[in-house]
């Protein structure tokens, strides 16, 4: 048998790769909170940490956010957070502020924690730490919840970070990972053209 021909076969027939050219993320605003069981998320933590992480320095740590603690952090620190620098904002951009972390039944926040190491550079540990992200978004899709990893404004507030558990100065929110029922299936969005981003040397 060609061995091309079987690598193509096996790339047809691969579920793997059909959901990684398939999936596609469900809005946070799009999503209802749905609920997420307790063994699903333990399969979920467990395949977000299996990620590269050069000297398995872990230079990460995760806060899963679930139940009342949505609604305190909306209100204690997204919304007042947003009221500080918005003091005159309009209702409707309020009533935004005051639930974005209820959109879901679950979010996972991924903070990027790097650590001194004589040969490891802080920005492979940056990106190791966006691996986590883009696993856990993933194995959360690959369960049929609907998933989207998200930054917004609050993942830059130090406010935000310290009550996370996160170092101000030191630690960075990578990223926000909501995850809940899916609605209705997404609408597929415009893909990168191969030709236009990779190129053979």
């Amino acid at each position: 048998m060609n061995s091309t021909n079987n690598t193509a076969n096996n790339a047809a027939n691969n579920p793997v790769l059909t959901f990684l050219t398939s999936r596609r993320s469900v809005t946070a605003k799009t999503m209802a909170p749905g609920q997420v069981s307790p063994a699903d998320l333990d399969a979920i933590l467990t395949a977000g940490l299996r990620v590269p992480d050069h000297g398995a320095l872990k230079p990460w740590k995760l806060v899963v956010l679930q139940g009342d603690i949505r609604k305190t952090l909306d209100e204690e620190v997204i919304l007042a957070e947003f009221m500080r620098e918005n003091p005159d904002a309009e209702d409707k951009f309020i009533e935004i502020e005051t639930a974005r972390l209820q959109r879901a039944h679950t979010v996972i926040a991924v903070l990027s924690s790097p650590v001194e190491h004589p040969k490891i550079v802080a920005w492979e540990m940056a990106l190791s730490a966006g691996a986590v992200c883009t696993t856990l978004l993933y194995a959360a899709q690959s369960m049929g919840y609907a998933a989207q990893w998200l930054t917004e404004w609050y993942a830059y507030n130090d406010a935000m970070l310290a009550r996370l558990g996160g170092v101000v100065g030191h630690d960075r929110i990578a990223g926000f990972i909501y995850i809940g029922e899916k609605v209705k299936d997404p609408m597929e969005r415009t893909r990168p053209d191969l030709d236009e981003v990779v190129r053979y040397l």
